[in-house]
């Protein structure tokens, strides 16, 4: 029979006191934490423990429920290339996490899982119940008290959680900065890929793997054409890009910049990361103009359609290595 369970992390201030949990019921769930560390970090070690807790019953199919897509990609899709490269990045750089990813690849060999991405805080109940139970973890050790573990799974032979994480590189003061002051609703709401209130800031690494190689899927509107400037637009639009770091990464200039509503400058990294969570709605695109600004430069600008209500934009497109990347975005809610 299937064991379906939720996985989550918490931390307070990522990184900070830290929690991790799966659930799935009341009778069977497990939780520990960290005095300090990361969501991310909290994501894999509850997936980790649930693969260790199940261990002897290796033949029962893992269906894992995950609001984490960097914890998805990384398990099932960007691990075999970080494997090959010797657990390194196309950049020569380690991978983050690697502990606990190492020991996730350890722990797959002979099973059968599954995962879903759910959207966090959206009352899904076992997600609801594993994410009460990391952040009751992660207060735990902000309060240096021991967590309740929980009942654990029947029949493991539970070893203890460990006591404190692998090592993890401080955040960038950019990261920190943005932590410190996040975005308003209206801001979020102009941004290129926003649905008002669908951000979640609480992946700070999420898109560390952006260098890796790119996704094969997405092999359409890579032309050096003009006219190939608006068929990327619309795949930024895409759910299905959004919710790919790596596609994103090709898509974004190493420089792209963004001005927000109230005038807050956004980067490229701090975009990326608003879209960790992101449960992506659907958006249209009406082109106003487009225009070659100059050999290697274009501007586009467009009415974006949205249920939560239509957008004035514009999108400086530039030509690197022969392949249009969006160097800089504007976008102003449109007067109703």
């Amino acid at each position: 029979m299937t064991i379906v369970a939720a996985a989550d992390g918490s931390a307070l201030g990522n990184p900070g006191p830290a929690g991790w949990a799966w659930y799935v019921n009341d009778n069977c769930w497990r939780a520990g934490g960290w005095d300090h560390g990361t969501n991310n970090m909290g994501e894999l070690m509850a997936v980790l423990d649930l693969f260790k807790s199940t261990a002897h019953v290796p033949e029962e199919p893992l269906h894992i429920l995950c609001d984490s897509q960097y914890v998805i990609n990384s398990v099932t899709k960007w691990m075999p290339g970080w494997k090959r490269k010797g657990w390194k990045k196309s950049d020569g750089k380690p991978v983050l996490n690697l502990d606990l990813l190492k020991q996730i690849d350890a722990a797959l060999v002979g099973r059968k899982y599954t995962f879903e991405w759910v959207k966090g805080h959206a009352g899904h109940d076992l997600n609801e119940a594993a994410d009460d139970r990391a952040r009751d973890a992660a207060t735990a050790h902000q309060a240096k008290r021991l967590p309740n573990a929980g009942p654990g799974f029947p029949g493991a032979n539970q070893a203890p959680a460990p006591a404190r994480p692998a090592a993890e590189p401080a955040p960038s003061a950019a990261v920190a900065a943005r932590s410190a002051a996040p975005a308003t609703g209206r801001e979020r709401a102009s941004a290129l890929f926003a649905e008002p209130a669908l951000f979640d800031d609480g992946q700070p690494d999420l898109f560390s793997m952006l260098d890796d190689e790119p996704d094969p899927s997405y092999a359409g509107g890579r032309g050096s054409g003009l006219e190939s400037v608006v068929d990327l637009e619309r795949e930024l639009l895409d759910p299905a890009v959004r919710a790919d770091p790596i596609r994103l990464g090709e898509l974004l200039h190493p420089d792209f910049e963004e001005i927000g509503a109230s005038g807050r400058l956004w980067s490229r990294q701090a975009v990326l990361e608003l879209l960790a969570d992101e449960a992506a709605a659907e958006v249209g695109l009406d082109v106003l103009s487009l225009s070659q600004v100059d050999g290697s430069s274009a501007l586009l600008t467009y009415r974006s359609l949205a249920a939560s209500g239509n957008a004035l934009r514009s999108s400086l497109w530039q030509l690197c290595d022969g392949q249009w990347r969006l160097r800089f975005h504007q976008g102003t809610r449109e007067a109703q």
